[in-house]
């Protein structure tokens, strides 16, 4: 039986090599037939507004069964945070991979209450297993900082401090693929 994976994307344009598009591809080319990858449209990524987000996130996990593996790249790795945080997800979580998310509330420019983790937001995460981190050092557009944050909040999970990838990860990130064929 393949394992499901949920892919939720970036903000902005989707299109071809654009936003999370290459990442998406490469990461359902380099899991195999093994692996269903799921790359939903989000609404309105141009212009995210989290609800609407959170009500497609909540159609795509109502349509799956069994266990799920979820990643996220950029914005879509904090709303999936935000969303079980939040929400009920009633599917068995083997993984959460977050690449490239920004950590809301704080630095500067990161103050958006939409997106913001309530306080005691790990306590109310379900059960799941395995997290994954990975940021790239020279990312332009989530500073690196935010990886601090988030190990700050996730001590158990797994921090991947990467190298030349930039923050669209077009060429694919073999650590990622590593880590979901080891869970």
């Amino acid at each position: 039986m393949r394992k499901h994976v949920l892919f939720i994307h970036s903000a902005g344009t989707q299109g071809l090599h654009h936003g999370s598009s290459d990442l998406a591809a490469y990461l359902q080319d380099a899991l195999g037939d093994e692996y269903n990858v799921l790359y939903p449209e989000m609404p309105n990524p141009e212009n995210p507004e989290y609800m609407l987000w959170k009500g497609q996130i909540k159609k795509e996990l109502s349509t799956l069964d069994g266990e799920v593996i979820l990643i996220g790249h950029s914005l879509g790795g904090s709303v999936l945070l935000k969303y079980l945080s939040e929400e009920s997800c009633k599917l068995p979580i083997l993984g959460l991979f977050l690449i490239a998310a920004p950590f809301w509330g704080k630095d500067g420019d990161w103050q958006v209450k939409e997106y913001t983790l309530q306080e005691d937001f790990v306590s109310k995460l379900p059960q799941i297993s395995h997290i994954f981190l990975y940021q790239s050092r020279d990312d332009e557009i989530v500073p690196f900082s935010h990886l601090g944050h988030y190990g700050e909040n996730l001590p158990q999970a797994i921090a991947r401090e990467l190298d030349g990838h930039g923050h669209y990860f077009n060429y694919g990130v073999p650590e990622v693929i590593g880590d979901i064929k080891g869970i």
